[in-house]
């Protein structure tokens, strides 16, 4: 009888113990599936496009982005509106006015399109940089993408060089091919200089799929893209030959005092 009831009691202790470990390891597995849907979510909270603005933490920045001209509510990252499906269609599909129509997004039949602000509101002139990478491509649907950007009206359609040709697609830029130091790579790499204090450009984005493109075949069905654009400041250095056209008005009513002065003399001297 006794050893019975200490047979019992064995088994009692060890389901407690088996009981314990499971409820520990499903206890582990629950926080590490939660954080990767946390990380999920934020990876992919924007959909197709994301604007972020790079902050450089050694100095206050002087670069802002909103996408509403008249609130102008300050942050560091911009969500453009999902677009569920994606046929391809044509450039001359869009519409004239896609860079002016509207703020924020003002996606339409089978494109995005995201128009956002970028301010100087510091007291000096600013350089800064804006880059385009590609996050994520399923089924090569970045052959035939094109992405069009408006900065104050001036555009640059941009796309993949053909596949066979390896030369740029009629009426585009290619993407980007150049070495940077980033674990990311670019496809967009573009330099916009002397943006003056109080001052803000007007950036849209379009992004389609090309049907005229000869790499939009069958073969990119069902496919997806996701990229995002980063903004990055830099300090602007003027040229010399500008400080020197850059004088204060004290400095060119001493000048103008000299010159009178000059005169006076070599008039007297005659």
């Amino acid at each position: 009888m006794a050893g019975e009831i200490l047979v019992s009691a064995n088994k009692v202790k060890r389901r407690k113990k088996t009981v314990r470990i499971t409820s520990i390891v499903s206890l582990i597995l629950f926080i590490v599936l939660t954080l990767i849907f946390a990380v999920l979510s934020i990876l992919y909270r924007g959909g197709n496009l994301t604007i972020l603005l790079d902050r450089n933490k050694n100095k206050k920045p002087s670069l802002v982005i909103y996408e509403d001209k008249v609130e102008k509510s300050l942050t560091r990252t911009l969500y453009a509106e999902d677009v569920p499906f994606m046929d391809n269609i044509s450039i001359k599909w869009l519409p004239d006015d896609i860079d002016t129509e509207k703020d924020g997004s003002h996606n339409g039949d089978n494109y995005i399109a995201y128009s956002f602000y970028a301010e100087n509101t510091g007291k000096e002139t600013i350089n800064y940089w804006y880059e385009v990478a590609i996050d994520n491509v399923i089924k090569r649907v970045d052959d035939a993408v094109r992405i069009m950007i408006f900065v104050n009206g001036d555009k640059t359609v941009y796309a993949k060089k053909n596949g066979d040709t390896k030369e740029a697609e009629p009426y585009t830029t290619p993407f980007y091919e150049g070495d940077i130091a980033k674990d990311e790579k670019p496809i967009i790499v573009e330099h916009r200089e002397k943006l003056e204090p109080n001052k803000a450009d007007r950036i849209t984005i379009v992004v389609w799929l090309e049907g005229d493109d000869p790499d939009c075949v069958n073969a990119i069905i069902g496919g997806e893209i996701k990229m995002h654009m980063t903004l990055r400041e830099e300090k602007y250095t003027a040229p010399k030959e500008e400080e020197k056209e850059e004088k204060t008005e004290e400095e060119k009513k001493d000048e103008e005092e000299e010159n009178k002065e000059e005169v006076n003399i070599d008039g007297n001297e005659q």
